[in-house]
């Protein structure tokens, strides 16, 4: 026994294992060794971009893929024109129609029709929008506004609008009275639903916490209620815009002198659709800047609640 095994407290040496022969397999802690080698390195390397699945291979931007529509629409339409398939008494050719238009442009009786149109819709819109909030702000928040003010509102808007146009004609003349009262009352309808449904269809657990932190009926309206209630808001004002135009190309068949509908009156009467064309068009993209509009309103006013964008 060597001096190092008597003394108490000193451990016997551990005997190395003998060295390995060149060109033996590694055992098995070797390659565990190696392995964990192997994940720092993938650890320690540069992160690449998780793209998903939904998204790889869409290299082609998404403008041009909106596109692709109207302008497949305007080939075919320009190739039966040409080919005399689709006759110019029944439909003008996209060629002609862009040439009315710069016509009409350049004469300034276009941009004088968008603007009276454009005024008219406006004061509609206006004028419509806030009796419909304020009665549905009068029906959602109080259980005694329901009472009066819901069944009327349900009664009046299962009468088609344009039904009344006579009413009108005779309540309020052939002057610009009428035509902004049918577009007012297009506009009322659909905000009074929408922002009705958007007040009763605030999370009941929401208004219990609010008054659970001693928030005032004031500020329960204002917290909690208005806020829940703005998406569906947004939702009536994107359908009262479709209405407002809509409810003006009937109220401009009114004696109207100038705008939008003028002209296609005008029109009609001589037989000219590449101008009924060119004022359809104008709808359309006055409809699209104003669905544009609300689009970023609802982007700068809901960013607190996000949704599903599609993949």
């Amino acid at each position: 026994m060597s001096l190092d095994q008597a003394l108490p407290g000193h451990a016997p040496p551990v005997p190395r294992p003998p060295a390995e022969p060149r060109g033996a397999e590694p055992r098995d802690g070797d390659k565990s060794a190696e392995s964990a080698g192997e994940a720092g390195a993938v650890v320690g390397s540069p992160l690449e971009r998780v793209v998903p699945v939904s998204r790889r291979g869409r290299s082609v931007p998404r403008w041009v893929r909106r596109a692709v529509g109207p302008v497949a629409l305007l080939v075919v339409w320009q190739v039966l024109s040409a080919s005399g398939v689709l006759e110019e008494g029944i439909l003008a050719s996209p060629g002609t129609i862009a040439a009315t238009a710069g016509d009409l442009l350049g004469d300034g009786t276009l941009p004088s029709a968008m603007l009276v149109s454009l005024q008219r819709v406006a004061v509609g819109l206006l004028l419509g929008g806030v009796t419909g909030v304020a009665l549905a702000l009068a029906s959602g928040l109080s259980r005694l506004g329901e009472d009066l003010v819901d069944a009327t509102v349900q009664m009046l808007r299962s009468i088609p609008w344009v039904g009344v146009i006579p009413l009108f004609i005779i309540w309020l003349g052939i002057g610009e009275a009428p035509k902004i009262a049918l577009i007012s009352l297009g506009v009322a309808f659909h905000l009074y639903l929408n922002v009705y449904a958007g007040i009763r269809g605030v999370d009941a657990q929401l208004v219990e916490a609010g008054e659970s932190l001693g928030l005032s009926r004031w500020g329960l309206i204002r917290h909690v209620v208005l806020p829940g209630a703005l998406p569906g808001a947004m939702t009536g004002l994107r359908y009262s815009l479709a209405t407002a135009w809509l409810a003006l190309v009937f109220g401009e068949q009114i004696n109207a002198d100038d705008g939008l509908g003028f002209l296609m009156n005008q029109a009609r009467e001589f037989f000219r659709t590449d101008v009924i064309v060119v004022c359809l068009v104008v709808y359309a993209i006055l409809g699209l800047i104003a669905d544009f509009i609300v689009r970023t309103l609802e982007r700068l006013l809901l960013q607190w609640r996000p949704t599903f964008t599609g993949q």
